[in-house]
């Protein structure tokens, strides 16, 4: 059977109904609680048919640190993935039950550990229902996978940190997009976590992930080129900043559907921020 590549960052239900089947594939639900949600908001007990649980915030994160979702060592993150039965070979796709809300996030760790034959499935669980397409019973804490063969190639240039932030943030060839709300990013709302200040980095610009998304969905290439057209991004280095590098990566998402791919994800994100001292905060 001819290899499965992916050569958009985001695939159609179509398109994972037409190649479920096949062997290349393995599909990751990275599902998570939303963190500004007041919703007691649970994980559903169905999956996409075949779908293996990536758990971000107990397995695919930092755990020596306590800001939250922080990458692991790429030796971390491989073992993990070799435990989940995923090879260098495979072509992955991600979804979760929210539509799109943290599945970008890991496509963008992928791509960070240098794989990147790796997708977001457009509308997530919610779509894929909607479609009548196969779903099964959740049993993941019970399966156990063939260890996989996943090898971790670490891409720096895909991470920006606290230092770098200081170096850049007033650098007219660096763009800092925040998709914070418009009130945590002006203070005028609390933060979700009470330790944090408000406000946000000098310079950075708000661009609400929920600006980019439609009914769950990302909106189309012609649309995003709407909505990121007052923001000066031509020829500019991107970087992508929100809570705590989850909601960062789906407006990072949105700029490489529209051919800009010089971005980096702030890792640590407000939850870093915030919490500091000595670094400069605007309101």
């Amino acid at each position: 059977m001819k290899s499965l590549q992916i050569v958009q960052p985001i695939v159609s239900v179509n398109w994972l109904s037409e190649h479920l089947d096949h062997p290349d594939l393995v599909l990751l639900d990275a599902t998570i609680k939303k963190i500004a949600s007041k919703k007691d908001e649970k994980k559903s007990n169905l999956k996409i048919k075949g779908a293996r649980f990536f758990d971000i915030k107990n397995t695919f994160s930092d755990k020596d640190t306590d800001i939250p979702n922080m990458l692991p060592s790429p030796e971390a993150f491989a073992e993990a993935c070799k435990a989940l039965g995923i090879s260098s070979h495979h072509t992955i796709v991600v979804y979760d039950t929210l539509g799109i809300y943290s599945s970008p996030r890991v496509w963008w760790m992928f791509k960070v550990m240098g794989h990147q034959n790796v997708a977001v499935l457009d509308g997530g669980f919610p779509a894929w229902q909607n479609a009548k397409q196969p779903c099964e019973t959740d049993d993941t804490s019970q399966q156990v996978y063939h260890l996989g063969n996943f090898k971790a190639t670490y891409i720096s240039k895909l991470v920006s940190n606290t230092k770098s932030i200081l170096q850049e943030m007033n650098t007219k060839t660096t763009l800092i997009l925040d998709a914070r709300s418009s009130g945590r990013f002006k203070a005028i709302e609390p933060e979700p976590r009470e330790s944090l200040k408000g406000g946000h980095i000098p310079n950075s610009i708000n661009l609400p992930y929920t600006k980019v998304l439609n009914n769950g969905k990302m909106k189309s290439p012609t649309e995003l080129q709407e909505v990121l057209k007052n923001f000066n991004i031509e020829n500019k280095k991107l970087i992508f900043t929100c809570g705590s590098g989850i909601t960062a990566c789906i407006i990072m998402l949105a700029t490489e559907l529209t051919e800009h791919q010089n971005g980096s994800v702030y890792d640590g994100s407000w939850s870093e921020w915030g919490q500091l001292d000595g670094v400069p905060i605007q309101c």
